[in-house]
């Protein structure tokens, strides 16, 4: 493994070196909470709306990291001599600084990836099919932007024969940054498409800005049937050499026809004057486009035909996410079986941390050998063996030849198999209980077999959870209040159906200042759940008080007789002044002090010492409506008011906030202290943010499908009459579950294969029937309730609600599966 001086370090950033001993720099760091092998680590603090790496420089320096790249001025004083401190004017400039270094000490060919879709499947497909053969270090999972692209050449090293770099870009001169890192000498363009679209002005400019990365490769790769960027390549690099694929006669390997036989795809292809046909073990047109530039890499590099119809039909999916479910015998089990290379393992490791931290729960970790991380097994092990150890796992079932020869390495309870075999035989004998563990494998070894045998085989219903499109939610909702308004993120009623302490974990994790919750016993099962982040109760209730204080729990004061009934315990049984949210009423007529109230309340606080007014907030009636907008903004003057008065009355400062979702969006200038999220993490909003994600799908499947003839019924009630020769699937997902019994009869629909099914009759507990007749479907096919490509907000349209209500509908029954991609 390559090490550098901090010498080296600071004249590759042109930093200011404060040198205090001798240590060493193998590892690029910029997550505090993703520590292991400290001692070689180089700390970067970079900034952000709301995160500063400045702030955990003592708590690293605790932890045994030794170097920092901090901005000028930043050397916290009283421990600037245990560490050596390279200050800088930009941290983000200095990572990039050192990524280019380090890259440029390389002379191998590196392939340089852009485009809109398609980059992480191509790179990693052209692993699979020449990984046996060189080392190739390349971009973990999608690590293409401004930061990750420095990561990802950082894995450059003695042994790598072929880098692949993604980059990725967002905004117009950041792909000039990024070639400067990367330094591809063979470039390669996937597609071109809308992504990322809203920053350039036309399709045109965002491709131009693209083919930055290509200014210095000797040989460019691309398709030629989108005229557009084969107008432009021809146009901007004449001098290069330029293959292409696609359907046209001109292009270099030209795809001459596709069959689908036995749910694979038959390519008939032509390279110069050879034809041969290639086999894929996929059937969709995307998989297809994927598939040309990696056969037209490998011809490039000097693969026969032959040698890659051979390796392709090895092909296996690209997994772009951890999935969390319930296990048996209330295990937590993390799946993450489709790859396994270094830095996906320290991602799911952190996520194995993040989603374990209840007091006593053991993590466990089930892992197979690492193939074609471009790291030799000598030096992989036993860095593996150390970051297992920093994360503090209990116990490791190591699986494969690799993690045999190397068991030695590994100082804690562990057991090893040269087989997925030989490991399920000894499953029985783990005893797993109450663990959280993580099944993280190589495709080869077929790990999912381990899940299905730990995993609780409960309702084949099932709700996803996309953590990571959740947390774009939540930093677009950030950017969007910038950096000095405080967040608090509601988790009240079950996360809106998706999840207490798994939701509240991904968000403390994010470092949100608060969490709001409906009653004091969802907050005391967070605690318990080891959730340390301020939470507020917005329904507190006198017989939980106590509780309260025991759990530093914060609560909600909407009422002279609550107000006087708290500050009563709070001084019997409190040690220290207890902070309390006030609620007042612009407008909403519910619950809060009124305007005329506000001197009394003054009058009362100043004799209860045992309280101190942390923040005073209010609820908006109809911040989603613009018909509404008059009255919201006499709502927002009005709290305006009332607060100048409590604070001159109190003579103090306290937070204050109005803006829930919708506000955000709608009237940031009303943004004061802090502002609650809480169906804006979901994506759904009244529209001024675009770009929000669906974090939320349910999802069943055709668990039986039969043909009914003609004018037959369907159902209980025969209300649901066919008007033709049918073909009726049955869906175990019902009423029970939480579909809404007003969606039957085909009012509702449901997406199948990409076609949607009408619902027919009317739904039943546990189970509901679709109509087939003009959908090629299948039992056991996937059946999407709501998700990406059928949005929430259509079934809300057809049922006359809110998504609030379906979300905080859909019934615990139903298994809740979260992921990360």
């Amino acid at each position: 493994m390559i090490t550098y001086s901090p010498e080296q370090i600071a004249e590759a950033c042109e930093g200011h070196l404060v040198k205090n001993n001798d240590s060493v720099v193998a590892r690029l760091l910029i997550d505090s909470r993703s520590v292991y092998d400290a001692a070689e680590s180089l700390f970067i603090a970079l900034s952000g709306n709301k995160h500063d790496g400045h702030q955990f420089l003592h708590q690293l320096v605790r932890k045994g990291v030794r170097n920092f790249v901090v901005r000028k001025g930043r050397i916290p004083a009283d421990v600037a001599e245990e560490a050596n401190w390279i200050e800088v004017n930009n941290p983000v400039r200095a990572l990039q600084q050192i990524g280019a270094w380090h890259r440029s000490r390389f002379q191998i060919p590196v392939l340089g990836i852009t485009g809109s879709n398609g980059k992480t499947i191509v790179k990693e497909w052209i692993t699979q099919m020449m990984g046996s053969d060189v080392f190739i270090a390349r971009s973990p999972r999608s690590y293409n932007s401004q930061i990750g692209v420095p990561f990802s050449v950082w894995h450059l090293n003695e042994t790598s024969e072929l880098g692949i770099f993604e980059a990725g870009i967002s905004m117009p001169g950041e792909m000039r940054l990024l070639q400067e890192i990367i330094r591809p000498t063979i470039g390669l363009f996937t597609t071109l498409g809308q992504a990322h679209q809203e920053n350039f002005s036309s399709l045109e400019e965002k491709l131009e800005e693209k083919m930055v990365l290509f200014k210095e490769v000797d040989t460019i790769l691309y398709d030629c049937d989108q005229a557009l960027v084969d107008e432009r390549m021809g146009t901007m690099f004449p001098e290069k050499e330029l293959l292409t694929w696609g359907r046209a006669e001109k292009a270099t390997l030209q795809l001459l026809s596709e069959d689908e036989v036995n749910d694979c795809k038959h390519l008939m292809l032509r390279w110069g004057v050879d034809t041969f046909e290639v086999v894929i073990p996929y059937t969709d047109q995307v998989s297809v486009e994927n598939t040309l530039p990696v056969v037209l890499f490998m011809l490039y590099q000097g693969y026969s035909p032959e040698q890659i119809i051979e390796k392709i039909g090895g092909l296996v999916p690209v997994a772009m996410r951890m999935e969390q479910k319930v296990g048996i015998n209330n295990n937590l089990v993390i799946n993450d079986t489709y790859n396994a290379d270094f830095t996906s393992l320290e991602v799911a490791l952190d996520f194995l941390v993040q989603q374990s931290r209840k007091k006593g729960v053991k993590r466990t970790v089930i892992l197979s050998d690492l193939l074609q991380t471009g790291i030799p097994d000598y030096d992989l092990y036993p860095l593996v063996a150390t970051l297992i150890n920093e994360k503090q796992i209990d116990r490791l079932v190591g699986v494969g030849p690799a993690m045999v020869r190397y068991a030695s390495h590994f100082h804690l309870p562990s057991s090893f198999y040269e087989t997925t075999e030989e490991m399920l035989e000894a499953l029985s004998t783990f005893h797993f209980r109450g663990e959280a563990i993580l099944v993280k494998g190589s495709r080869k070894y077929s790990f999912e077999r381990i899940v299905s045998r730990l995993e609780l085989q409960r309702h084949a219903t099932v709700m996803e959870i996309n953590l990571d499109a959740m947390v774009h939610n939540l930093n677009r909702y950030r950017r969007s209040l910038g950096p000095d308004t405080r967040l608090l993120a509601m988790v009240k009623a079950f996360s809106y159906g998706s999840g207490s302490y798994e939701i509240a974990a991904a968000l403390q994790y994010q470092n949100v200042d608060y969490l709001g919750v409906a009653f004091a016993d969802e907050g005391v099962e967070l605690r318990r759940a080891g959730i340390a982040t301020p939470i507020i109760v917005m329904n507190p209730e006198e017989k939980s008080f106590l509780q309260m204080l025991d759990y530093n729990l914060e609560p909600e004061i909407y009422g002279f007789n609550v107000l006087e009934a708290f500050d009563a315990v709070a001084r019997a049984e409190a040690s220290a002044v207890i902070p309390v949210h006030i609620k007042v009423d612009t407008g909403m007529n519910r619950m809060g002090f009124l305007e005329h109230e506000i001197d009394e309340l003054a009058d009362r606080l100043r004799r209860m010492p045992s309280l101190r007014v942390k923040s005073v907030f209010s609820h908006l009636a109809g911040s989603d409506d613009q018909a509404h907008d008059a009255f919201t903004f006499q709502q927002i003057k009005k709290f305006k008011t009332i607060c100048d008065r409590l604070k001159k009355e109190l003579d103090t400062e306290f937070m204050m906030h109005i803006l829930n979702s919708a506000g955000i969006e709608r009237f940031p200038e009303a943004r004061f202290d802090m502002a609650r999220l809480g169906i804006g993490l979901y994506g759904f909003g009244p529209g001024k943010i675009e770009d929000l994600r669906n974090v939320v799908t349910l999802k069943s499947y055709i668990s039986h499908i039969k043909p009914v003839p003609g004018f037959e019924t369907i159902g209980y009630g025969r209300v649901g009459m066919v008007k033709r020769d049918s073909r009726i699937g049955v869906v175990p997902v019902g009423y029970a579950d939480g579909l809404n019994r007003h969606l039957s009869n085909g009012v509702g629909k449901m997406m199948v294969n990409g076609r949607l099914a009408p619902i027919v009759g009317n739904i039943c507990m546990d189970m509901c029937m679709i109509d087939l007749t003009d959908i090629q479907a299948e039992e056991g096919d996937e059946v999407i309730v709501f998700g990406d490509d059928y949005p929430l907000t259509n079934l809300a349209r057809q049922l006359e609600t809110i998504p609030y209500e379906i979300l905080t509908s859909i019934s615990r029954r139903v298994t809740r599966v979260y992921y990360k991609e």
